[in-house]
């Protein structure tokens, strides 16, 4: 069921006359009381998933001495977590593209749009040895084609078989040698198209990116563009993305984000961490003691994925 920021605010004017929304429950049962200055967008999301949990809430809204969550749950670091959920992401991989990089002689291949140009510049700090290809608009082909030489190789072929046109020989593109891995920053629009074209020619070459790559994407078998592809995400999530039709797979995400804070919220106030409760968006059991990591799986989007649906 989905709830309207009209019936929230229903809630808002019948339970409460003040900032705070009670759910209407008995009251014999433990309430989860909720302080959270946030967006409309978010107070949606909040409402929704406490009322689908049955859960006994009391929620104020307008404390201003209250946790802050931003509207870009995504970006944001969450209540209890050390680190935004894209962080924890782009250190992850960070770590498996080039610190654990196998290939000592060759490069990584960072290609990327112009909306990540922030991103590439801290990594051209890191890292200023490796290959970064900024992709405009246009015939993306061309482009890839160029970075990968293999125009070059095309234009050899064409100035041998030239020799004697009687001659009939077998060719496939030959693409440069010094790249093991790309690293693509990139929107859903941009790569849909992309990543296959890259996938045609640099069969050797493991892929990396974010989800970032496909969170405009309206349904999960559309993520079968990026086979091959490794994206840090938990199985717990994958799990959820396949099921969900309605929503795209960024607003999927952050009612998982919100769902995991909500449910780490109950923990703290019920003292449940004997539970041993594992976010869906991370790996590793929620301490007492510690700050939550998420320790991500790096998920290879493979056909297996998508033949069972």
């Amino acid at each position: 069921m989905k709830f309207s920021l009209t019936l929230i605010f229903a809630f808002l004017m019948i339970f409460l006359s003040s900032c705070s929304i009670t759910s209407n429950t008995s009251n014999t049962q433990e309430v989860l009381s909720l302080n959270i200055e946030t967006t409309d967008k978010n107070k949606e999301i909040i409402i929704e998933s406490l009322l689908q949990n049955e859960t006994i809430f009391n929620v104020d809204f307008h404390n201003e001495n209250s946790y802050s969550l931003g509207n870009d749950i995504l970006n944001s670091n969450l209540k209890y977590f050390c680190k935004s959920f894209l962080d924890d992401q782009k250190d992850i991989l960070e770590k498996s593209i080039f610190k654990d990089n196998e290939f000592i002689n060759k490069k990584v291949l960072i290609v990327y749009t112009e909306e990540f140009i922030d991103t590439v510049n801290k990594l051209k700090e890191k890292y200023p040895n490796e290959e970064y290809f900024l992709l405009k608009n246009g015939d993306f082909e061309i482009q890839i084609k160029k970075i990968l030489n293999i125009d070059l190789s095309i234009s050899r072929y064409l100035d041998f078989s030239k020799l004697d046109k009687n001659i009939q020989i077998s060719y496939s593109p030959r693409i440069r040698n010094d790249i093991s891995s790309i690293y693509f920053l990139m929107n859903y629009s941009v790569s849909k198209t992309v990543v296959p074209i890259f996938r045609s020619y640099a069969f050797n070459m493991k892929f990396f990116s974010s989800s970032e790559i496909f969170h405009s994407a309206l349904d999960f078998k559309k993520l079968i563009d990026f086979e091959g592809t490794y994206i840090p995400l938990t199985d717990k999530i994958i799990e959820k993305l396949s099921k969900k039709e309605d929503l795209s797979m960024k607003e999927n995400i952050e009612i998982f984000l919100i769902n995991d804070l909500l449910t780490i919220e109950k923990i703290y106030q019920k003292n449940l961490f004997k539970e041993n409760f594992t976010p869906d968006s991370g790996n590793l059991v929620i301490s007492r003691s510690n700050c939550i990591k998420r320790n991500l799986d790096l998920w290879r989007v493979s056909a297996d994925d998508f033949n069972q649906l």
